[in-house]
C-alpha cells in the first residue's frame, strides 16, 4: 500500500509518459541464457537500455514473467550498481519505471520523466530470472514420520524467492484437489506452515507442496512445480481378540490342573517387528509374557495348568515404527479357573478301575473254564451210565441165583 501511495504521489507530482505504446518489444542482452542479460527495449525500431534509477523487484518480476522465464532471482546490490551485464548503447529510452509487479510488460509500468536526468550507460539494469517458477522445499515439523489417528501433521513449503506468492498449496499423492490452502500475507513470503489436522488412516501416504504467484492481473495465478514428497504413517490398531483351548472335560472357564491348554490372540492388521503380550492379572499381581507377531494370529501354550494360571488374561497387540511405540487397546478380560481334578473321573482313577475289572474277568474265565473242565471230567456219561446200571443189575441177578 506505501509503495502504490508512493508511485501515486510521484506520479502526480512529476510528468508521466504518455506514449508507453510506442515501445515495441523487450530484449535480455549479454546473458549466460535467454533468462538473463541486460534489458534492453525496442522504441522508434531502435533498441535501447533501461536506468536503475528506482528499479527493484518488482520491475525485475514483470521482466521475467513477461520473458516466461518465472521469477527474478533479484540482487539489490547488482542492481544499485548497474551494467552487471555490460554497458548498452545508443538511447536509455527508460530511466525511472515504477511498476506495481501486475503488469504484463514492462512497458505498462509508469514512466517518470525528469527524475534522474544524469542516467548513463554505466546505469544498465539486467536480471537473472529463474527461468522456470523455482521448485519448493517441503519439510515436515512434526518430529517423527509416524502417526496415529486424531494426531495433527505440520509441515513446512518454502522458496527461495518468495515475492510474489498468492498462497501455498499441500498435496497427496493421487489425490487432485490440495488438502490444506494457506494464503500468503507479506509476513510469510518465503514459505508457511500447513498444518493437515485429525489425520485417518486414508491419509497416509505421500505428500508434496505448490505454490502459486500472481500473474498480470490479480485473478492471473501461476503454479509451481511440485515440491520434493514426505511420506507419512496413520497407525491404527485394532483390539485384538482371544480365545482359549484345553481337554474337552473340563466345564467352561475352567481348566483342570495338569491338563495342558493355550490362549490365542489375534489381530486382522499385522506390521513388521509387532508383537502380542498375555497379561494375566491374579489375586497377587500381574504376570506378562510376548511373542513376536510373525502372523496374525500367536498362540501362548501351558503345558500343565497350576493354580498360579488362574485369573483374568488381557491380550494386546504392539509395534514400534519410526521410533514411535504404538500399543493396542486391551481386549477384553478372559477370565480362566483351575479345577482340581474329579477323583472319580480321575485317569488314574479311571486306570486302576479298567485294570481292576479286567484282572477280576480274567479270574473269573478262568473259574469257570477250569470247574467246566473238572465236571467233564467226573461226571459219567450217558453211555456209561447205563453200562454201570446194567452191571450192576446182573451182579444182583446172579447173587440172588446163587442163593
Amino acid at each position: 500500500m506505501l509503495r502504490f501511495l508512493h508511485i501515486l504521489l510521484t506520479g502526480l507530482l512529476g510528468v508521466l509518459w504518455n506514449k508507453v505504446s510506442a515501445f515495441d518489444g523487450i530484449r535480455l542482452v549479454n546473458g549466460q541464457s535467454k533468462c538473463s542479460g541486460r534489458v534492453e527495449v525496442l522504441h522508434r525500431n531502435q533498441w535501447g537500455t533501461v536506468c536503475n534509477h528506482g528499479w527493484d523487484l518488482r520491475e525485475a518480476d514483470v521482466v521475467c514473467l513477461e520473458m516466461g522465464c518465472g521469477l527474478s532471482e533479484f540482487d539489490h546490490h547488482s542492481a544499485a550498481l548497474g551494467a552487471e551485464f555490460g554497458a548498452g548503447s545508443g538511447e536509455i529510452w527508460l530511466r525511472h519505471v515504477q511498476c506495481s509487479g501486475h503488469e504484463s510488460s514492462l512497458t505498462h509500468c509508469a514512466v517518470i520523466l525528469h527524475s534522474n536526468p544524469y542516467c548513463t550507460h554505466e546505469n544498465d539494469v539486467g536480471v537473472k530470472c529463474s527461468g522456470t517458477l523455482l521448485m519448493p522445499t517441503l519439510s515436515l515439523l512434526s518430529p517423527h514420520t509416524v502417526f496415529s489417528p486424531g494426531e495433527a501433521v505440520r509441515f513446512s513449503c518454502s522458496v527461495l524467492l518468495g515475492h510474489h506468492i498468492s498462497d501455498f498449496h499441500l498435496y497427496k499423492h493421487g489425490v487432485s484437489t490440495p488438502l490444506v490452502t494457506q494464503r500468503v500475507d507479506q509476513s510469510q513470503t518465503r514459505g508457511v506452515e500447513l498444518t493437515l489436522s485429525d489425520v485417518e488412516t486414508f491419509h497416509q501416504g505421500s505428500y508434496s507442496c505448490r505454490y502459486r504467484i500472481k500473474g498480470f492481473s490479480p485473478s492471473q495465478l501461476h503454479s509451481s512445480p511440485p515440491s520434493n514428497s514426505i511420506n507419512i504413517t496413520v497407525v491404527e490398531l485394532l483390539t485384538p481378540q482371544h480365545w482359549y483351548n484345553t481337554s474337552a472335560e473340563a466345564p467352561a472357564g475352567s481348566v483342570i490342573k495338569g491338563h495342558s491348554f493355550n490362549i490365542t490372540c489375534s489381530t486382522p492388521q499385522q506390521y513388521p517387528g509387532a508383537s502380542f503380550q498375555l497379561r494375566l492379572i491374579r489375586t497377587n499381581g500381574t504376570v506378562r509374557q510376548s511373542l513376536p507377531a510373525l502372523t496374525p494370529s500367536v498362540t501362548f501354550t501351558f503345558s500343565s495348568a497350576q493354580g498360579s494360571n488362574e485369573g483374568y488374561y488381557y491380550c494386546l497387540y504392539r509395534v514400534q515404527l519410526g521410533g514411535r511405540t504404538f500399543v493396542s487397546r486391551e481386549s477384553q478380560a478372559l477370565p480362566i479357573a483351575i479345577r482340581d481334578p474329579d477323583p472319580v473321573l480321575s485317569p488314574m482313577m479311571i486306570s486302576w478301575l479298567v485294570s481292576g475289572l479286567t484282572f477280576v474277568v480274567a479270574v473269573v474265565i478262568i473259574i469257570v473254564v477250569a470247574k467246566v473242565l473238572c465236571n467233564r471230567e467226573k461226571k459219567p456219561s450217558e453211555l456209561e451210565r447205563e453200562t454201570r446200571t446194567c452191571v450192576d443189575n446182573t451182579y444182583v441177578a446172579l447173587s440172588i441165583n446163587n442163593l
